[in-house]
């Protein structure tokens, strides 16, 4: 079989390798593959119509194809073995047929032949497959390669481009680093900012939220600007104590997308220091706030609240309730972490935010429950005693959940115990294989203990031989008489028996 030529070949090889952003040996490897599958689907079809398809399904595991970049072209090529008779032709081949052209043949050995198609013969639907194969492999590999790239990476901020709109999302180009190639990312619509301007070639910063593993239709990475590690990183690249390790970041409650348009998006970050000379909410803020001007113009003007983190509960709330001021915080259920805290009636409003998102941002920044109460028309003894009922509520919450997790223990300690039962009536073949090693190894220990009582009964006989011995060697002369008795007596019966016999034969 001759080359099959395809013009072009390398510039095919280099354009694909541009357009998917693949090394030209992936490309080559995934252009084998699918010519494999087309050969693959030229045999299958000459069989169509005819019978059913003889070939399983890793029937052509044994063939391959090789490029010839230089004169553009392939070949088809088979690894047969040698034997004596064959009895597959795709698979085998016959040692008098080898030694036509290589002598020092031995059946065993491997050859690799030509069985390459013509041109021609190929056929549309092998074509096609081929096609298609091509496409899908190019596929993988570029989900493969962005998997790989983009999975352990140690900075998830990434700048993008806006590339195109699709339905809500907006389509994206990321980059790894410096001298990567690009690769398209999704940013959905719930991971938008409301202040986002969304055009074509715009650029942002967005935080890598998703690497999908499933093969599916579009972008592989999935990003987002309303992440609270955006505002991390942020701040991390324009303050230089964080970098340091001076001031750290203890917490982040973000509200990018309130719930209502009336409502703008919202960050609270709560911050510590170290050293007792840094003031961490200065240092976040810098010289006429400076520092977090470049956070906020980023975020495209989203309102950012820093404030100092402390391990007292009480003062962590009053200062997670900025800008408003608290007079009086009450932890009325440390255990069920609820809190009450009391304002002035001017500050009310300012304390509970536009729609509650003030408030809503300080519980979920400190974890605790607060309710905002005006601190002249609070009543103590009736607040106290609602918030009883609300422990005693709880508590009993807790105590049933609490039974009924020692009721679900107790009913898997029961289950356990009665299919151990069951395992002892109707043991598995794995139970009986081990019921018989346990069998064998009880035998093997019954053998091992009476052959040491055996050992040690023969080591008592010899013992006791050893003293009659010693009592028959004091009268020698007695044992001896003895013995020659019983050996005349032996003999005399052995002849006797000779001359009966011979008698009887003489009558015969």
């Amino acid at each position: 079989m001759a080359l099959v030529l395809l013009p072009g070949l390398n510039n095919l090889i280099e354009d694909i390798s541009e357009e998917k952003k693949l090394p030209s040996q992936v490309v080559e490897a995934a252009l084998r593959e699918a010519l494999l599958k087309g050969y693959e689907r030229y045999r299958r079809t000459l069989y169509l119509g005819i019978s059913e398809d003889p070939f399983e399904e890793d029937y052509f595991s044994n063939f391959d194809v090789g490029l010839d970049l230089e004169e553009e072209g392939y070949r088809v090529l088979a690894s047969k073995i040698i034997v004596e008779e064959v009895e597959s032709d795709d698979h085998q081949i016959a040692i008098a047929e080898v030694m036509q052209v290589a002598d020092d043949a031995q059946v065993g050995d491997t050859v690799v032949l030509d069985v390459t198609p013509e041109k021609e013969d190929f056929g549309r639907m092998a074509a096609a497959t081929t096609k298609q194969v091509l496409a899908q492999k190019l596929r993988d590999q570029q989900r493969r390669m962005i998997q790989e790239e983009f999975a352990d990476l140690e900075d998830p901020v990434l700048t993008a481009r806006v590339i195109r709109f699709e339905r809500q999302s907006v389509i994206m180009a990321v980059s790894s680093g410096l001298g990567r190639p690009e690769v398209e990312a999704e940013l959905p619509r719930r991971d938008q900012l409301p202040n986002d301007n969304y055009r074509a070639n715009a650029t942002f910063k967005v935080f890598l939220k998703e690497v999908s593993e499933i093969p599916r239709r579009g972008p592989q990475l999935f990003v987002s600007r309303s992440n609270a590690g955006l505002v991390v990183y942020l701040f991390e690249n324009e303050v230089p104590e964080i970098q340091e390790g001076s001031v750290r970041i203890v917490a982040v409650a973000r509200e990018a997308n309130p719930p209502s348009r009336a409502v703008g998006p919202r960050t609270k970050v709560a911050v510590d220091s170290i050293e007792r000379e840094v003031d961490p909410v200065g240092a976040c803020i810098g010289a006429r706030g400076a520092r977090i001007q470049q956070v906020v113009n980023e975020l495209r003007g989203e309102k950012i609240d820093v404030i100092r983190w402390s391990s007292d509960p009480v003062q962590y709330i009053c200062n997670s309730l900025s800008p408003a001021r608290v007079e009086v915080v009450r932890l009325v259920d440390p255990e069920g972490q609820h809190a009450h805290v009391l304002v002035p009636p001017d500050q009310l409003s300012l304390a509970i935010g536009r729609e509650g998102q003030n408030v809503r941002l300080a519980a979920r920044l400190t974890g605790w429950k607060i309710d905002i109460k005006n601190s002249q028309e609070y009543d103590q003894a009736t607040e106290d005693s609602e918030v009883a009922e609300l422990i005693s509520q709880r508590e009993e919450e807790e105590s049933l959940q609490r039974e009924a997790e020692q009721r679900l223990e107790a009913e898997q300690a029961a289950r356990a115990e009665e299919d151990a039962r069951l395992r002892e009536l109707y043991p598995l073949p794995e139970d009986e294989e081990d019921f018989q090693d346990e069998q064998l190894s009880d035998i093997d220990n019954d053998d091992e203990a009476e052959a040491e009582a055996e050992a040690e009964a023969e080591s008592e006989s010899e013992s006791e031989s050893s003293e009659t011995d010693s009592n028959i060697d004091i009268d020698g002369t007695n044992t001896e008489t003895e013995e020659t008795d019983i050996e005349e007596t032996i003999e005399a019966a052995v002849t006797g028996e000779d001359k009966i016999m011979t008698k009887e034969e003489g009558t015969r």
